[in-house]
Protein backbone atom coordinates (compact mmCIF):
# COMPACT_ATOMS: atom_id res chain seq x y z
CA UNK A 1 0.00 0.00 0.00
CA UNK A 2 1.44 3.11 -0.66
CA UNK A 3 1.63 5.92 1.86
CA UNK A 4 0.68 9.50 1.62
CA UNK A 5 3.18 12.31 0.63
CA UNK A 6 4.78 13.55 3.53
CA UNK A 7 5.26 10.58 5.87
CA UNK A 8 8.76 10.05 5.51
CA UNK A 9 9.69 13.63 6.24
CA UNK A 10 7.78 13.50 9.25
CA UNK A 11 8.80 10.34 10.17
CA UNK A 12 12.76 11.75 9.70
CA UNK A 13 11.57 15.04 11.92
CA UNK A 14 9.82 12.90 14.90
CA UNK A 15 13.02 10.43 14.85
CA UNK A 16 15.45 13.01 14.92
CA UNK A 17 13.72 15.05 17.86
CA UNK A 18 12.98 11.01 19.66
CA UNK A 19 16.91 10.45 19.00
CA UNK A 20 17.86 14.02 20.31
CA UNK A 21 15.24 13.52 23.56
CA UNK A 22 17.62 10.00 24.39
CA UNK A 23 20.46 11.05 24.19
CA UNK A 24 21.23 9.97 20.37
CA UNK A 25 19.13 6.93 20.21
CA UNK A 26 15.75 7.04 18.42
CA UNK A 27 12.92 3.97 18.97
CA UNK A 28 11.04 2.92 16.62
CA UNK A 29 8.51 2.27 18.38
CA UNK A 30 7.74 5.31 19.69
CA UNK A 31 8.12 7.01 16.15
CA UNK A 32 5.59 4.84 14.53
CA UNK A 33 3.10 5.32 17.48
CA UNK A 34 3.21 8.93 17.43
CA UNK A 35 2.61 8.91 13.77
CA UNK A 36 -0.62 6.61 14.06
CA UNK A 37 -1.76 8.33 16.70
CA UNK A 38 -1.42 11.70 14.88
CA UNK A 39 -2.72 10.63 11.56
CA UNK A 40 -5.54 8.28 11.52
CA UNK A 41 -5.02 7.77 7.84
CA UNK A 42 -2.11 5.75 8.41
CA UNK A 43 -3.40 3.42 11.05
CA UNK A 44 -4.39 0.78 8.35
CA UNK A 45 -0.36 1.05 6.91
CA UNK A 46 0.82 0.24 10.31
CA UNK A 47 3.58 -2.49 9.03
CA UNK A 48 4.42 0.16 5.70
CA UNK A 49 4.71 3.23 8.48
CA UNK A 50 7.23 1.20 10.47
CA UNK A 51 9.42 -0.20 7.60
CA UNK A 52 9.70 3.42 6.79
CA UNK A 53 10.78 4.61 10.26
CA UNK A 54 13.25 1.67 10.50
CA UNK A 55 15.00 2.68 7.27
CA UNK A 56 15.36 6.20 8.64
CA UNK A 57 16.30 5.35 12.47
CA UNK A 58 18.72 2.85 10.91
CA UNK A 59 20.16 5.60 8.73
CA UNK A 60 20.40 8.51 11.65
CA UNK A 61 21.78 5.91 14.29
CA UNK A 62 25.24 6.72 15.31
CA UNK A 63 25.56 10.08 14.65
CA UNK A 64 26.78 12.32 16.97
CA UNK A 65 24.24 14.29 19.40
CA UNK A 66 25.29 17.86 17.83
CA UNK A 67 24.42 16.49 14.43
CA UNK A 68 21.45 14.76 15.50
CA UNK A 69 20.29 18.53 17.04
CA UNK A 70 21.70 20.57 13.98
CA UNK A 71 19.38 18.41 11.65
CA UNK A 72 16.39 18.72 13.64
CA UNK A 73 16.63 22.39 13.82
CA UNK A 74 17.08 22.54 10.06
CA UNK A 75 13.78 20.78 9.79
CA UNK A 76 12.48 23.60 11.95
CA UNK A 77 12.64 21.68 15.61
CA UNK A 78 10.63 19.31 17.16
CA UNK A 79 7.19 19.24 16.27
CA UNK A 80 4.38 20.96 18.41
CA UNK A 81 2.84 18.79 20.79
CA UNK A 82 -0.51 17.58 20.05
CA UNK A 83 -3.77 19.60 20.34
CA UNK A 84 -5.85 18.84 23.57
CA UNK A 85 -9.63 18.42 22.33
CA UNK A 86 -11.76 20.66 23.41
CA UNK A 87 -14.00 20.12 26.61
CA UNK A 88 -16.99 17.65 26.35
CA UNK A 89 -20.41 20.32 25.54
CA UNK A 90 -23.00 17.38 25.89
CA UNK A 91 -21.62 16.22 29.61
CA UNK A 92 -20.68 12.93 28.14
CA UNK A 93 -16.98 13.44 29.44
CA UNK A 94 -16.94 15.75 32.70
CA UNK A 95 -14.03 17.06 34.17
CA UNK A 96 -11.66 15.32 36.08
CA UNK A 97 -12.07 16.29 39.97
CA UNK A 98 -9.07 18.84 41.30
CA UNK A 99 -7.27 18.15 37.92
CA UNK A 100 -4.82 20.54 36.68
CA UNK A 101 -3.57 21.08 33.09
CA UNK A 102 -0.67 19.39 32.25
CA UNK A 103 -0.26 17.43 36.23
CA UNK A 104 -2.58 14.61 35.30
CA UNK A 105 -1.11 11.22 35.01
CA UNK A 106 -3.29 8.59 34.43
CA UNK A 107 -2.26 4.49 33.77
CA UNK A 108 -3.48 1.64 31.45
CA UNK A 109 -2.96 -1.65 33.76
CA UNK A 110 -3.50 -4.55 31.57
CA UNK A 111 -2.61 -8.09 32.76
CA UNK A 112 -0.58 -9.78 29.95
CA UNK A 113 -2.50 -12.78 29.57
CA UNK A 114 -3.69 -12.13 26.09
CA UNK A 115 -4.14 -9.67 23.01
CA UNK A 116 -6.54 -6.57 24.17
CA UNK A 117 -9.93 -6.87 23.09
CA UNK A 118 -12.78 -4.66 21.92
CA UNK A 119 -14.05 -5.11 25.47
CA UNK A 120 -10.68 -3.37 26.46
CA UNK A 121 -11.34 -0.34 24.19
CA UNK A 122 -12.94 2.20 27.27
CA UNK A 123 -9.51 1.51 28.84
CA UNK A 124 -7.61 2.36 26.22
CA UNK A 125 -9.41 5.38 24.56
CA UNK A 126 -11.45 7.09 27.37
CA UNK A 127 -7.64 7.56 29.33
CA UNK A 128 -6.83 8.49 26.01
CA UNK A 129 -8.92 11.32 25.57
CA UNK A 130 -8.48 12.66 29.50
CA UNK A 131 -4.52 12.31 29.00
CA UNK A 132 -5.40 14.80 25.61
CA UNK A 133 -8.14 16.64 27.15
CA UNK A 134 -5.70 17.99 30.01
CA UNK A 135 -2.27 17.66 28.62
CA UNK A 136 -1.15 14.91 31.06
CA UNK A 137 0.54 11.62 30.79
CA UNK A 138 -0.15 8.37 30.36
CA UNK A 139 1.47 5.17 31.78
CA UNK A 140 1.27 1.34 30.46
CA UNK A 141 1.90 -0.30 34.01
CA UNK A 142 1.90 -4.12 33.37
CA UNK A 143 -0.03 -5.75 35.71
CA UNK A 144 2.45 -8.66 35.86
CA UNK A 145 2.21 -10.54 38.97
CA UNK A 146 2.53 -14.12 38.90
CA UNK A 147 -1.07 -15.21 38.19
CA UNK A 148 -1.86 -18.70 38.31
CA UNK A 149 -2.06 -22.01 36.50
CA UNK A 150 -5.12 -21.11 34.56
CA UNK A 151 -4.49 -17.58 34.08
CA UNK A 152 -0.16 -17.39 32.91
CA UNK A 153 1.74 -14.73 32.28
CA UNK A 154 3.37 -15.16 28.93
CA UNK A 155 6.56 -13.45 27.46
CA UNK A 156 4.58 -13.14 23.76
CA UNK A 157 1.64 -11.40 25.81
CA UNK A 158 3.96 -7.93 26.36
CA UNK A 159 4.93 -7.40 23.03
CA UNK A 160 1.20 -7.83 21.77
CA UNK A 161 -0.28 -5.70 24.07
CA UNK A 162 2.53 -2.85 23.30
CA UNK A 163 1.80 -3.68 19.20
CA UNK A 164 -2.36 -3.76 20.33
CA UNK A 165 -1.79 0.22 21.91
CA UNK A 166 0.48 1.27 18.35
CA UNK A 167 -2.15 -0.05 16.49
CA UNK A 168 -4.75 2.24 18.50
CA UNK A 169 -2.60 5.53 18.33
CA UNK A 170 -1.59 4.79 21.82
CA UNK A 171 1.86 6.05 23.03
CA UNK A 172 2.30 5.66 26.35
CA UNK A 173 4.70 8.54 28.04
CA UNK A 174 6.33 5.32 30.21
CA UNK A 175 5.78 1.53 30.57
CA UNK A 176 6.62 -0.13 34.14
CA UNK A 177 5.92 -3.68 34.75
CA UNK A 178 4.81 -4.79 38.34
CA UNK A 179 7.04 -7.98 38.18
CA UNK A 180 9.95 -5.34 38.16
CA UNK A 181 8.88 -3.79 41.38
CA UNK A 182 8.03 -6.81 43.50
CA UNK A 183 10.53 -5.82 46.32
CA UNK A 184 9.38 -2.32 46.77
CA UNK A 185 5.78 -3.83 47.84
CA UNK A 186 7.02 -5.78 50.96
CA UNK A 187 7.99 -2.56 53.22
CA UNK A 188 4.66 -1.83 52.36
CA UNK A 189 3.06 -5.02 53.66
CA UNK A 190 5.22 -4.53 56.86
CA UNK A 191 3.63 -1.26 57.22
CA UNK A 192 0.34 -2.41 56.94
CA UNK A 193 1.15 -5.43 60.00
CA UNK A 194 2.80 -2.53 62.00
CA UNK A 195 -0.63 -1.06 61.80
CA UNK A 196 -2.01 -3.99 63.12
CA UNK A 197 -4.29 -4.50 59.61
CA UNK A 198 -2.60 -7.78 58.28
CA UNK A 199 -1.86 -11.62 59.44
CA UNK A 200 -0.34 -14.66 58.18
CA UNK A 201 -3.30 -17.31 57.87
CA UNK A 202 -2.77 -20.67 57.31
CA UNK A 203 -6.23 -22.23 57.66
CA UNK A 204 -7.20 -24.32 54.98
CA UNK A 205 -8.89 -22.96 51.93
CA UNK A 206 -12.48 -25.22 52.54
CA UNK A 207 -12.23 -23.45 56.43
CA UNK A 208 -11.83 -19.88 54.98
CA UNK A 209 -14.77 -19.87 52.75
CA UNK A 210 -16.62 -21.32 55.55
CA UNK A 211 -15.36 -18.39 58.15
CA UNK A 212 -15.79 -15.72 55.64
CA UNK A 213 -19.09 -16.76 54.32
CA UNK A 214 -20.25 -16.83 58.05
CA UNK A 215 -18.60 -13.76 59.42
CA UNK A 216 -16.05 -16.29 61.78
CA UNK A 217 -12.47 -15.63 62.73
CA UNK A 218 -10.01 -17.88 61.74
CA UNK A 219 -7.45 -19.05 64.92
CA UNK A 220 -4.73 -16.84 63.40
CA UNK A 221 -7.04 -13.72 63.07
CA UNK A 222 -5.96 -12.93 67.07
CA UNK A 223 -2.15 -12.81 66.31
CA UNK A 224 -0.07 -9.84 67.68
CA UNK A 225 1.74 -7.47 65.67
CA UNK A 226 5.39 -9.53 66.57
CA UNK A 227 3.83 -12.72 65.73
CA UNK A 228 2.50 -11.35 62.61
CA UNK A 229 5.86 -9.99 61.58
CA UNK A 230 7.79 -12.88 61.90
CA UNK A 231 5.26 -15.59 60.43
CA UNK A 232 6.02 -12.37 57.36
CA UNK A 233 9.36 -12.77 57.72
CA UNK A 234 9.11 -16.71 57.63
CA UNK A 235 6.91 -16.07 54.35
CA UNK A 236 10.00 -14.15 52.82
CA UNK A 237 12.55 -16.83 53.55
CA UNK A 238 10.59 -19.41 52.38
CA UNK A 239 9.71 -21.35 55.39
CA UNK A 240 6.11 -22.16 54.00
CA UNK A 241 5.24 -23.78 51.38
CA UNK A 242 2.90 -22.32 48.26
CA UNK A 243 -0.71 -22.94 49.42
CA UNK A 244 0.29 -23.07 53.42
CA UNK A 245 0.68 -19.66 54.60
CA UNK A 246 -1.17 -15.68 52.83
CA UNK A 247 -0.92 -12.51 54.44
CA UNK A 248 -4.31 -11.44 54.96
CA UNK A 249 -5.68 -7.64 55.47
CA UNK A 250 -8.29 -7.53 58.87
CA UNK A 251 -11.70 -5.70 57.71
CA UNK A 252 -14.87 -6.16 59.29
CA UNK A 253 -15.99 -9.81 59.48
CA UNK A 254 -19.42 -8.54 59.39
CA UNK A 255 -18.86 -6.32 56.19
CA UNK A 256 -22.06 -6.79 54.00
CA UNK A 257 -20.02 -7.73 51.37
CA UNK A 258 -18.36 -11.64 52.31
CA UNK A 259 -15.76 -10.89 49.82
CA UNK A 260 -14.26 -8.06 51.11
CA UNK A 261 -14.27 -10.01 54.50
CA UNK A 262 -9.99 -10.13 55.45
CA UNK A 263 -8.83 -10.61 51.80
CA UNK A 264 -5.73 -11.59 50.84
CA UNK A 265 -2.53 -9.13 50.18
CA UNK A 266 0.18 -11.49 49.65
CA UNK A 267 0.42 -15.11 48.52
CA UNK A 268 3.30 -17.31 47.63
CA UNK A 269 3.69 -18.86 44.52
CA UNK A 270 6.69 -21.46 42.97
CA UNK A 271 5.37 -20.73 39.43
CA UNK A 272 7.87 -19.59 36.86
CA UNK A 273 8.25 -15.90 36.03
CA UNK A 274 8.66 -15.24 32.12
CA UNK A 275 9.98 -11.99 33.18
CA UNK A 276 12.13 -12.52 36.46
CA UNK A 277 12.10 -16.63 37.37
CA UNK A 278 11.58 -17.71 40.03
CA UNK A 279 13.27 -14.89 42.13
CA UNK A 280 10.42 -13.92 44.16
CA UNK A 281 8.01 -16.53 46.42
CA UNK A 282 5.52 -14.13 47.75
CA UNK A 283 3.46 -11.93 45.37
CA UNK A 284 0.73 -9.41 45.89
CA UNK A 285 -2.51 -9.22 44.83
CA UNK A 286 -3.32 -6.98 41.97
CA UNK A 287 -5.12 -4.65 43.83
CA UNK A 288 -2.44 -4.40 46.42
CA UNK A 289 0.23 -3.69 43.81
CA UNK A 290 -1.95 -0.88 42.52
CA UNK A 291 -2.54 0.48 45.63
CA UNK A 292 1.29 0.85 46.02
CA UNK A 293 1.88 2.10 42.49
CA UNK A 294 -1.01 4.56 42.14
CA UNK A 295 0.91 6.61 44.95
CA UNK A 296 4.59 5.92 44.31
CA UNK A 297 3.71 6.36 40.68
CA UNK A 298 1.91 9.80 41.16
CA UNK A 299 -1.02 8.77 39.50
CA UNK A 300 -3.85 11.30 39.41
CA UNK A 301 -7.29 10.09 38.89
CA UNK A 302 -7.49 6.27 37.90
CA UNK A 303 -10.27 5.53 35.39
CA UNK A 304 -11.83 2.11 35.01
CA UNK A 305 -14.93 0.22 34.85
CA UNK A 306 -17.16 0.14 37.72
CA UNK A 307 -16.80 -3.53 37.68
CA UNK A 308 -13.61 -2.98 39.63
CA UNK A 309 -15.35 -1.38 42.61
CA UNK A 310 -13.85 -3.73 44.91
CA UNK A 311 -10.20 -3.08 44.35
CA UNK A 312 -11.57 0.29 44.60
CA UNK A 313 -12.43 -0.17 48.40
CA UNK A 314 -9.29 -1.98 48.71
CA UNK A 315 -7.05 0.64 47.58
CA UNK A 316 -8.93 2.84 49.98
CA UNK A 317 -9.20 0.47 53.13
CA UNK A 318 -5.25 0.42 52.63
CA UNK A 319 -4.76 4.28 52.33
CA UNK A 320 -6.59 4.81 55.31
CA UNK A 321 -4.80 2.39 57.08
CA UNK A 322 -1.77 4.19 56.79
CA UNK A 323 -2.82 7.40 56.61
CA UNK A 324 -1.98 8.27 52.89
CA UNK A 325 -3.96 10.14 50.24
CA UNK A 326 -4.79 8.40 46.85
CA UNK A 327 -6.02 9.82 43.76
CA UNK A 328 -9.85 9.73 43.08
CA UNK A 329 -11.79 7.07 41.10
CA UNK A 330 -13.86 7.57 38.23
CA UNK A 331 -15.74 4.87 36.06
CA UNK A 332 -17.69 3.97 33.35
CA UNK A 333 -20.61 1.14 33.10
CA UNK A 334 -20.02 -2.32 31.07
CA UNK A 335 -20.29 -1.63 27.12
CA UNK A 336 -21.12 -4.60 25.45
CA UNK A 337 -21.64 -5.51 21.68
CA UNK A 338 -23.76 -7.79 21.77
CA UNK A 339 -22.44 -10.39 18.63
CA UNK A 340 -19.16 -10.49 20.70
CA UNK A 341 -18.72 -13.13 22.99
CA UNK A 342 -15.54 -11.74 24.82
CA UNK A 343 -13.60 -13.89 27.30
CA UNK A 344 -10.06 -13.51 27.58
CA UNK A 345 -9.60 -16.91 28.97
CA UNK A 346 -11.64 -18.24 26.45
CA UNK A 347 -9.52 -17.24 23.60
CA UNK A 348 -6.37 -18.13 25.41
CA UNK A 349 -7.44 -21.82 25.84
CA UNK A 350 -8.54 -21.53 22.39
CA UNK A 351 -5.74 -20.29 20.80
CA UNK A 352 -3.11 -22.78 22.64
CA UNK A 353 -5.71 -25.64 21.35
CA UNK A 354 -5.03 -24.94 18.18
CA UNK A 355 -8.89 -24.11 17.49
CA UNK A 356 -8.47 -20.50 16.59
CA UNK A 357 -6.35 -19.39 13.95
CA UNK A 358 -4.04 -17.23 17.37
CA UNK A 359 -5.19 -14.50 18.61
CA UNK A 360 -5.87 -12.56 15.56
CA UNK A 361 -8.94 -14.95 14.97
CA UNK A 362 -12.21 -13.37 14.30
CA UNK A 363 -13.83 -15.07 17.38
CA UNK A 364 -11.60 -13.36 19.73
CA UNK A 365 -12.70 -10.11 18.44
CA UNK A 366 -9.35 -9.01 19.41
CA UNK A 367 -7.94 -5.88 18.30
CA UNK A 368 -5.65 -7.36 16.26
CA UNK A 369 -8.49 -8.98 14.85
CA UNK A 370 -10.62 -6.74 13.92
CA UNK A 371 -7.46 -4.84 12.05
CA UNK A 372 -7.28 -8.21 10.32
CA UNK A 373 -10.93 -7.68 9.34
CA UNK A 374 -10.73 -3.91 7.88
CA UNK A 375 -12.16 -2.70 11.02
CA UNK A 376 -10.23 0.50 11.76
CA UNK A 377 -9.53 1.87 14.92
CA UNK A 378 -10.28 5.49 14.34
CA UNK A 379 -13.86 3.42 14.09
CA UNK A 380 -13.60 2.04 16.90
CA UNK A 381 -12.71 5.03 18.82
CA UNK A 382 -15.06 7.40 18.06
CA UNK A 383 -17.94 4.58 18.31
CA UNK A 384 -15.97 3.94 22.28
CA UNK A 385 -16.28 7.55 23.04
CA UNK A 386 -19.64 8.00 21.59
CA UNK A 387 -21.20 6.16 25.29
CA UNK A 388 -18.61 8.93 26.82
CA UNK A 389 -18.39 8.02 30.96
CA UNK A 390 -21.85 6.88 31.92
CA UNK A 391 -22.43 4.46 34.63
CA UNK A 392 -25.02 2.82 32.58
CA UNK A 393 -24.43 -0.60 31.47
CA UNK A 394 -25.11 -0.41 27.59
CA UNK A 395 -25.26 -3.07 24.80
CA UNK A 396 -25.57 -2.00 21.34
CA UNK A 397 -25.37 -4.25 18.35
CA UNK A 398 -22.20 -4.68 16.49
CA UNK A 399 -23.47 -3.04 13.43
CA UNK A 400 -23.34 0.55 15.22
CA UNK A 401 -19.28 -0.08 15.08
CA UNK A 402 -19.73 -1.17 11.59
CA UNK A 403 -21.58 1.85 10.48
CA UNK A 404 -18.86 3.86 12.09
CA UNK A 405 -16.02 1.89 10.02
CA UNK A 406 -18.19 1.74 6.83
CA UNK A 407 -18.42 5.73 7.34
CA UNK A 408 -14.50 5.72 6.46
CA UNK A 409 -14.36 3.03 4.07
CA UNK A 410 -17.07 2.91 1.88
CA UNK A 411 -16.46 6.05 -0.51
CA UNK A 412 -13.09 4.45 -1.03
CA UNK A 413 -13.51 0.66 -1.23
CA UNK A 414 -13.88 -0.50 -4.59
CA UNK A 415 -16.45 -3.35 -5.36
CA UNK A 416 -15.57 -6.87 -6.88
CA UNK A 417 -17.69 -9.82 -7.50
CA UNK A 418 -17.66 -12.89 -5.70
CA UNK A 419 -20.18 -16.33 -5.76
CA UNK A 420 -20.03 -18.20 -3.07
CA UNK A 421 -20.93 -22.08 -3.53
CA UNK A 422 -21.63 -21.86 -6.85
CA UNK A 423 -23.61 -23.59 -9.65
CA UNK A 424 -21.79 -23.55 -13.16
CA UNK A 425 -24.23 -22.33 -16.26
CA UNK A 426 -24.03 -22.14 -19.40
CA UNK A 427 -25.93 -19.77 -21.10
CA UNK A 428 -27.33 -20.41 -25.00
CA UNK A 429 -27.61 -17.85 -27.75
CA UNK A 430 -25.30 -15.65 -25.18
CA UNK A 431 -24.41 -12.35 -27.43
CA UNK A 432 -20.86 -12.48 -28.74
CA UNK A 433 -20.16 -8.51 -28.05
CA UNK A 434 -20.42 -8.99 -24.19
CA UNK A 435 -17.45 -11.23 -24.04
CA UNK A 436 -15.82 -8.54 -21.98
CA UNK A 437 -17.78 -5.64 -20.23
CA UNK A 438 -16.46 -2.58 -18.43
CA UNK A 439 -17.87 -2.47 -14.69
CA UNK A 440 -17.29 0.46 -12.29
CA UNK A 441 -14.96 0.18 -9.31
CA UNK A 442 -17.83 1.77 -7.46
CA UNK A 443 -21.50 2.52 -8.70
CA UNK A 444 -21.38 5.89 -6.94
CA UNK A 445 -18.35 7.27 -7.50
CA UNK A 446 -17.21 7.88 -11.12
CA UNK A 447 -13.98 8.97 -10.36
CA UNK A 448 -12.54 5.64 -8.90
CA UNK A 449 -12.65 4.42 -13.04
CA UNK A 450 -14.08 0.61 -13.81
CA UNK A 451 -12.20 -2.39 -15.10
CA UNK A 452 -12.72 -4.78 -17.55
CA UNK A 453 -14.17 -8.01 -16.39
CA UNK A 454 -14.27 -11.12 -19.02
CA UNK A 455 -18.12 -12.20 -18.57
CA UNK A 456 -20.05 -15.01 -20.87
CA UNK A 457 -20.79 -17.87 -22.33
CA UNK A 458 -19.89 -19.82 -18.80
CA UNK A 459 -20.97 -18.12 -15.33
CA UNK A 460 -21.00 -19.46 -11.70
CA UNK A 461 -23.97 -18.37 -9.71
CA UNK A 462 -24.89 -18.20 -6.38
CA UNK A 463 -26.67 -22.10 -5.65
CA UNK A 464 -29.02 -20.32 -3.25
CA UNK A 465 -30.25 -17.71 -5.79
CA UNK A 466 -30.31 -20.20 -8.54
CA UNK A 467 -32.43 -22.69 -6.57
CA UNK A 468 -34.83 -20.08 -5.54
CA UNK A 469 -35.21 -18.82 -8.96
CA UNK A 470 -36.04 -21.95 -10.83
CA UNK A 471 -37.49 -22.07 -13.88
CA UNK A 472 -38.13 -18.49 -13.87
CA UNK A 473 -36.25 -15.47 -15.91
CA UNK A 474 -33.68 -13.69 -13.84
CA UNK A 475 -31.03 -10.66 -14.70
CA UNK A 476 -27.34 -11.39 -14.31
CA UNK A 477 -26.48 -8.41 -12.20
CA UNK A 478 -25.69 -4.93 -14.61
CA UNK A 479 -25.33 -7.56 -17.93
CA UNK A 480 -28.06 -9.80 -19.46
CA UNK A 481 -31.68 -11.62 -18.70
CA UNK A 482 -31.42 -15.55 -18.77
CA UNK A 483 -33.89 -17.97 -18.07
CA UNK A 484 -33.27 -20.87 -15.72
CA UNK A 485 -34.00 -24.75 -15.86
CA UNK A 486 -36.54 -25.77 -13.74
CA UNK A 487 -34.75 -28.20 -12.11
CA UNK A 488 -30.59 -29.05 -11.22
CA UNK A 489 -28.90 -31.90 -12.29
CA UNK A 490 -27.19 -33.73 -9.67
CA UNK A 491 -23.59 -33.28 -9.30
CA UNK A 492 -21.19 -30.84 -11.36
CA UNK A 493 -22.22 -30.52 -14.65
CA UNK A 494 -22.61 -27.00 -16.33
CA UNK A 495 -25.93 -26.22 -15.72
CA UNK A 496 -27.65 -24.75 -19.02
CA UNK A 497 -29.38 -21.69 -19.06
CA UNK A 498 -31.24 -19.98 -22.02
CA UNK A 499 -30.27 -15.76 -22.80
CA UNK A 500 -33.52 -14.33 -23.14
CA UNK A 501 -32.58 -9.79 -23.56
CA UNK A 502 -30.58 -7.41 -22.94
CA UNK A 503 -33.16 -4.94 -21.51
CA UNK A 504 -32.79 -4.25 -17.88
CA UNK A 505 -36.48 -4.87 -16.60
CA UNK A 506 -37.60 -5.49 -12.86
CA UNK A 507 -36.35 -9.49 -12.34
CA UNK A 508 -34.89 -10.90 -9.59
CA UNK A 509 -30.69 -10.04 -9.86
CA UNK A 510 -27.77 -12.62 -9.43
CA UNK A 511 -24.32 -12.13 -8.72
CA UNK A 512 -22.02 -13.46 -11.42
CA UNK A 513 -18.50 -14.23 -12.05
CA UNK A 514 -17.47 -14.93 -15.67
CA UNK A 515 -16.31 -18.78 -15.75
CA UNK A 516 -13.60 -18.20 -18.42
CA UNK A 517 -10.52 -16.33 -15.80
CA UNK A 518 -12.24 -16.48 -12.31
CA UNK A 519 -10.19 -17.39 -9.60
CA UNK A 520 -10.60 -19.75 -6.53
CA UNK A 521 -11.41 -17.58 -3.13
CA UNK A 522 -12.18 -18.61 0.42
CA UNK A 523 -13.50 -16.35 2.68
CA UNK A 524 -13.10 -16.80 6.62
CA UNK A 525 -16.27 -15.43 8.51
CA UNK A 526 -16.60 -13.88 11.31
CA UNK A 527 -17.24 -17.29 13.61
CA UNK A 528 -14.27 -18.84 12.10
CA UNK A 529 -16.29 -20.23 9.17
CA UNK A 530 -14.50 -20.45 5.56
CA UNK A 531 -16.79 -19.99 2.51
CA UNK A 532 -15.32 -20.82 -0.82
CA UNK A 533 -16.15 -19.78 -4.15
CA UNK A 534 -15.18 -17.86 -7.12
CA UNK A 535 -14.00 -14.07 -7.66
CA UNK A 536 -13.28 -12.13 -10.48
CA UNK A 537 -9.64 -12.64 -12.31
CA UNK A 538 -8.63 -8.69 -10.20
CA UNK A 539 -8.21 -10.26 -7.24
CA UNK A 540 -5.25 -12.51 -8.13
CA UNK A 541 -3.46 -9.23 -8.13
CA UNK A 542 -4.85 -7.56 -5.02
CA UNK A 543 -2.17 -6.40 -2.18
CA UNK A 544 -2.18 -7.90 0.76
CA UNK A 545 -4.91 -6.40 3.02
CA UNK A 546 -6.45 -4.27 0.33
CA UNK A 547 -10.51 -3.86 1.45
CA UNK A 548 -12.80 -4.59 -1.08
CA UNK A 549 -16.49 -4.89 -0.93
CA UNK A 550 -18.07 -8.11 -2.43
CA UNK A 551 -20.95 -7.12 -3.61
CA UNK A 552 -24.09 -8.35 -2.12
CA UNK A 553 -21.72 -10.15 0.55
CA UNK A 554 -20.34 -7.10 2.40
CA UNK A 555 -16.40 -5.89 2.96
CA UNK A 556 -13.72 -7.92 3.39
CA UNK A 557 -10.21 -7.47 3.89
CA UNK A 558 -7.37 -9.34 1.81
CA UNK A 559 -5.12 -11.50 3.96
CA UNK A 560 -1.92 -9.93 5.10
CA UNK A 561 -0.46 -13.12 5.26
CA UNK A 562 -1.49 -13.73 1.10
CA UNK A 563 1.12 -13.08 -1.35
CA UNK A 564 -0.59 -12.06 -5.08
CA UNK A 565 -0.70 -15.23 -7.57
CA UNK A 566 -1.53 -17.58 -4.71
CA UNK A 567 -4.72 -19.37 -5.07
CA UNK A 568 -7.45 -19.54 -3.55
CA UNK A 569 -7.39 -15.53 -2.90
CA UNK A 570 -7.64 -15.12 1.07
CA UNK A 571 -10.15 -13.11 2.37
CA UNK A 572 -11.88 -12.34 6.20
CA UNK A 573 -14.90 -10.77 6.51
CA UNK A 574 -15.22 -7.19 8.06
CA UNK A 575 -18.82 -6.78 8.18
CA UNK A 576 -21.58 -5.54 5.62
Amino acid sequence: MTLPAGVDARARRLALANAVEHGGTAQVGSVVARLLATDPALRGSAAEVRSVVSDVVGEITGLPLAELTDRLAALGGPEPERERPPPSTTGEFPELPGAVPGKVVLRLAPFPSGSLHIGNARMLFVNQYYRARYDGRLLLVFDDTIGNEEKRVEPEFYDMIRADLERAGIVPDATYFKSDRIGLYYPWARRIIDRGGAYVCTCPAELLRANRASGTACPERSQSIEETGAAWQRMLDGGFAPGEAVLRLRTDLQDPDPAFRDRVLFRLSDLDHPRVGRKYRVWPLLEVAAAVDDIELGISHVIRGKDLVMEDRMERFLWELLGVQGPPFLHWGILRVREAKVSKSKSYREVKSGLYDGWSDPRTWSLLSLDRRGISMDALRTFTLSFGLSLADIEVPAETLYAENRKRIDATTPRRAFVPDPVHVAVEGYPADLATVELPNHPDLPAMGSRSVTAGPEFFLPRKDVERNRGAEVRLKDLVNVRLPASLPVGDDVVPVTFTTRENRRLPRLQWVGAADAVPVDLLGIEGDHTTGWGERSLAAAPPRQIFQFERVGFVRVEASWAPGQTPVRVVFGHP
